[in-house]
């Protein structure tokens, strides 16, 4: 399938630093939940060496009628002008690609660890299963460093009160450096964290999706918790 061109519907920031981007979705366009695609800049305003084109996670689900690409907002050619072109500026988005998706047995739970932006392959996931009303259980692990950088929080707690099967625990590491009161978790994710929430450590299926020194880090922990090797996925999420 060739690139499709779409045009740009609007634009909002979802967390400090964190913006949304809304695009048509092209007709005949389909994809799995977690799949990512390339978004290519058409005459943008400015270039650098690093080129026109980005490779993000659809945050959006299958269902919807419209795919969201969100990104932390870094000080780059490309970030610059996807956030000052206009509403209705079009762009070239590759068909969808990956294998970063839920697995098919419905007994095995899964548990997804998603550091910062690593979210958002996650957050198509678990709005995918809401509305397909998926008996599997699935747990998310969130960790940010404060609520201020939590991208779909509020999307993430309503899915939790609509999915019985689903379970959302956050944590927040920083929290000396919020301004907003916070009840929740506040440790790293490690362990002993996945053992407070979940019954047995082995058995389900692992996704982690973050920056490389954290998938690194929980692919590791997962290990030294006897999590077989072929049950543990995952996503890096390089910036750039």
């Amino acid at each position: 399938m060739a690139d499709k061109t779409v045009r740009l519907v609007s634009r909002e920031e979802v967390a400090e630093g964190t913006m949304a981007f809304h695009f048509e979705k092209p007709s005949g366009f389909s994809f799995r939940a977690g799949q990512f695609a390339d978004v290519t800049l058409i005459d943008p305003p400015e270039t650098d060496a690093k080129g026109i084109t980005r490779t993000f996670s659809i945050a959006s689900p299958p269902f919807a009628n419209e795919l969201i690409f969100t990104t932390r907002m870094r000080d780059t050619a490309f970030k610059r002008s996807l956030k000052k072109v206009p509403l209705t500026a079009e762009v070239k988005i590759s068909p969808a690609s990956g294998s970063f998706t839920l697995h098919k047995n419905l007994a095995k739970a899964a548990v997804f660890l998603a550091g910062g932006i690593g979210i958002t392959p996650f957050l198509s996931m678990v709005q995918q299963a809401d509305r397909d009303r998926l008996s599997q259980k699935l747990y998310l692990f969130y960790s940010n460093r404060r609520p201020e950088d939590a991208a779909f929080l509020d999307t993430l707690t309503a899915l939790e009160t609509t999915n019985p099967n689903f379970r959302l625990i956050c944590t927040m590491t920083e929290m000396s450096k919020s301004k907003k009161e916070w009840k929740g978790e506040t440790a790293l994710m490690d362990k002993e964290m996945l053992r407070r929430h979940l019954t047995n450590l082995q058995g389900p299926i692992y996704y982690i999706a973050g920056p490389p020194t954290m998938v690194t880090a929980m692919r590791a922990t997962l290990v030294s918790a006897r999590v077989e090797e072929n049950d543990i996925r995952t996503d890096e999420f390089v910036g750039y």
